[in-house]
């Protein structure tokens, strides 16, 4: 991938020309059958496997540019063959999807004989600004085209060279099955003009979606001039009801928080009831802490359990995404709700409890994106969804909410049919 030269006149022509070219391949990929784009995508899933070696050696010239970030930063860059045949099947399970395009939602008959559907189609240019993961490049880009859209990538600087070797074998296995290969294409440079020139590219970019921490997300915003998506920080929180099972709360709590503490859906805070606290907080944080886990905690959380260190009012609102965790005792089913929904981030709570009215309470009051009931908040994943692959977890109510995949990434018209009627 060539770098653009750096002034600022430079990257807004090429990130223009970019997206004319994306606007092209856009309107031929409106028009390509299903079985073109399932073709499409089961060849850069093959081409993603067969390419592993370049993908895995470009990413270790990453991770030795990336010294200055934290562990939990540099496990979210990490790609070694595990990841990147996961990417890989990620993208041929995306293939095999039914195609939402097309798809009428509703068909009704008015009184006058005219028969109205509600009709899928695709956005069109799909512009997404993301940070850390380079295997988001694949699930994007797979999404894109599955639902109709060119995909417009500009990944962080630090996923670099992993993502340009992702997006260069991705689009020969586009080619190779007579897409164009436009439909995916990335900003190939690090300045951050680039971001901005995106931003501002309205007659080709339809939508954008930021997928990183708070500062890109404030940034693009404030910026942009074209509707945004938001996947927002992750402050994901798990319950222990007074009625919940101690052994599920025990394996759900260290699950939730340790499988992975780099990924937006791992818990951030933990709420008790009071009335479990001695029988069920104690053993979990023994856990935790054996696990590697630093507790932030409440007064109640430190008499329980000493080794805790004191929260302050910010651990309730940040996003760690580490082996941290603040830990608050609370009087019940209405506190642990309102704590939620004042200092959660509207992405994914959870649960745990024996006591169904309790949770269809929680499942209907709780404002987030995604709410569980004795589940991990770590399934809050496009994949696991049965999407395939997620282009992020939007956090807003517009449009779409929880993990965006193909479906989401699809707009619709009205198709409407006629046997000549006219109105009176």
């Amino acid at each position: 991938m060539n770098a653009l030269a750096q002034t600022p006149g430079s990257v807004e022509a090429e990130v223009r020309e970019i997206g004319r070219r994306a606007r092209a391949a856009a309107e031929r990929l409106a028009l390509a059958s299903s079985d073109a784009k399932r073709q499409g995508l089961a060849a850069a899933a093959e081409t993603l496997r067969a390419d592993m070696g370049r993908i895995i050696e470009a990413n270790r010239r990453d991770m030795e540019a990336a010294g200055e970030l934290s562990a939990p930063m540099r496990d979210r860059l990490l790609l070694d063959e595990k990841r990147v045949r996961g990417m890989a099947d990620g993208v041929a399970i995306v293939a095999d999807l039914p195609d939402p395009v097309g798809e009428v939602t509703a068909r009704w008959t008015r009184p006058n004989g005219l028969v109205i559907e509600r009709v899928r189609v695709p956005l069109g240019v799909i512009g997404i600004i993301y940070e850390s993961r380079p295997n988001v490049t694949a699930d994007a880009a797979s999404l894109c085209i599955k639902a109709g859209n060119a995909a417009i990538l500009r990944g962080g600087s630090e996923s670099f060279h992993s993502s340009a070797a992702i997006l260069a074998s991705f689009r020969r296995g586009l080619a190779a099955a007579g897409l164009p290969e436009d439909a995916a294409q990335s900003i190939p440079t690090r300045d951050r003009a680039a971001v901005g020139a995106m931003l501002r590219l309205t007659d080709f970019i339809d939508v954008i979606v930021p997928r990183g921490g708070k500062g890109l997300i404030a940034r693009v915003i404030e910026e942009s001039r074209i509707p945004v998506l938001k996947h927002l920080d992750g402050n994901c929180h798990v319950y222990v009801h007074a009625a919940a099972d101690l052994a599920t709360a025990r394996a759900v709590v260290m699950n939730a928080k340790m499988r992975r503490t780099s990924v937006c859906g791992a818990a951030e805070s933990l709420l008790c009831d009071r009335a479990v606290a001695e029988t069920h907080l104690k053993p979990i944080l023994a856990d935790l802490i054996a696990a590697g886990c630093e507790i932030r905690g409440d007064a109640e959380t430190r008499q329980l359990e000493p080794r805790a260190r004191p929260a302050t009012e910010e651990d309730w609102t940040t996003e760690y995404l580490d082996a941290i965790l603040a830990v608050r005792v609370v009087d019940g089913l209405e506190q642990a709700i309102d704590h939620v929904n004042r200092l959660g981030s509207h992405h994914t709570d959870s649960i745990l409890t024996e006591d169904e009215a309790a949770a269809q309470k929680f499942l209907a009051e709780v404002d987030s994106a995604i709410v569980l009931h004795n589940a991990s908040t770590q399934f809050a994943d496009g994949g696991e969804f049965g999407f395939g692959a997620e282009i992020g977890i939007s956090t807003g109510k517009l449009h779409a909410r929880g993990p965006v995949g193909a479906a989401e990434l699809t707009s619709y018209k009205y198709a409407v049919h006629g046997t000549g009627q006219v109105r009176p």
